[in-house]
């Protein structure tokens, strides 16, 4: 399997899925890692704010929390 392919196996959730059984077996592991989060991981995030109420990502000044 070309370099290409391998990459877009891992990028590309219909190809890989489209590939046969022996094909998916010539795909190495994502060197990335794993790219599923459960549901665990989705409790500690509301909204771009940490449950500590700071902000993860603002780009709107006007909505943005000042420091104090």
């Amino acid at each position: 399997m070309s370099k290409v392919n391998i990459i877009r196996a891992w990028k590309d959730e219909a190809y890989r899925l489209s590939l046969s059984a022996e094909q998916r077996a010539l795909v190495p592991a994502n060197p990335a890692g794993a790219m599923q989060l459960d549901d665990s991981q989705f409790d500690e995030v509301a909204g771009g704010m940490s449950i500590s109420g700071s902000s993860v990502c603002c780009t709107d000044k006007s909505t943005c929390p000042r420091p104090k």
